[in-house]
């Protein structure tokens, strides 16, 4: 199994999907990763030598954000967002949805699990 910048990525498949498993990197950037370091797309992660992964590693570190360093940086504009009070900060912070989607009937994937509660009233006949 090829290492990548500190991530496992599968043998058996080809090169351009699994670039892929990599947070930050989809189709369109692995196949101008590949090209930058002159790589065949149609080529498998196990039959690449030493040198076409290091070089593979050269040209992300030096061009692109990915992993950690993305992660981060989504997480601090985040919290800029909620430190600002704007719009997007606060329904961030609520844990709605923040790109103006509806919320009454939609994004339970959002707001969690639907909760149904009573009236609030007991009946006369239960013990108190």
């Amino acid at each position: 199994m090829a290492r990548i910048l500190g991530i496992t990525i599968p043998d058996n498949k080809r090169i351009e999907t699994s670039l892929t498993y990599l947070y930050g990197v989809g189709n369109v950037l692995s196949k101008k990763i590949l090209s930058q370091a002159n790589i065949d797309i149609n080529k498998r992660t196990k039959d690449l030598s030493t040198q076409e992964i290091e070089r593979i590693r050269q040209v992300i570190e030096k061009n692109y954000k990915i992993e950690g360093d993305l992660r981060m940086e989504i997480s601090q504009n985040i919290k800029r967002l909620k430190e600002i009070n704007v719009f997007r900060g606060i329904r961030h912070s609520k844990g709605l949805p923040v790109r103006g989607q509806r919320t009454k009937t939609n994004s339970r994937t959002k707001r969690g699990k639907r909760v149904c509660v009573g009236s609030g009233r007991r009946d006369t006949s239960q013990k108190t």
